[in-house]
């Protein structure tokens, strides 16, 4: 549940950030619009480091090993840097990667906590 919990407004915010005029054209006051492109970024930053701790403790308090750690380390470095880059320059198409990116993110973490409990190193 934790790692869903951070993980959703970074994911979410990139796709309002991606649609950010359509949502302004509508009506709907998704952050972008409400708080502008800078703001968004900055919290998707912040959200980010948030799921990297998030996905640390897995491995800290014993539930997960080192196929874990490895994949969790490797995936949260390329999400921060998505968030980072987005962060300097919060434009649509970085906020689109980002988004693309994050689904799979997902994917290849939860694989990594299957292949973590089937293997034992």
């Amino acid at each position: 549940f934790g790692i869903i919990f951070y993980w959703t407004p970074p994911h979410f915010w990139a796709l309002s950030l991606r649609y950010e005029k359509e949502y302004a054209a509508a009506g709907v006051p998704m952050m972008p619009v409400v708080y502008g492109r800078e703001e968004t970024s900055k919290h998707i930053l912040l959200y980010s480091f948030m799921l990297l701790a998030m996905c640390l403790a897995f491995f800290s308090v014993g539930r997960m090993g080192l196929i874990y750690l490895g994949s969790a380390l490797v995936l949260n470095a390329a999400f921060i840097w998505y968030a980072v880059k987005l962060y300097r320059k919060p434009q649509p198409r970085i906020a689109w990667g980002m988004f693309k990116f994050s689904i799979y993110y997902l994917a290849l973490l939860f694989a990594s906590m299957a292949a973590d409990q089937l293997i034992t190193l």
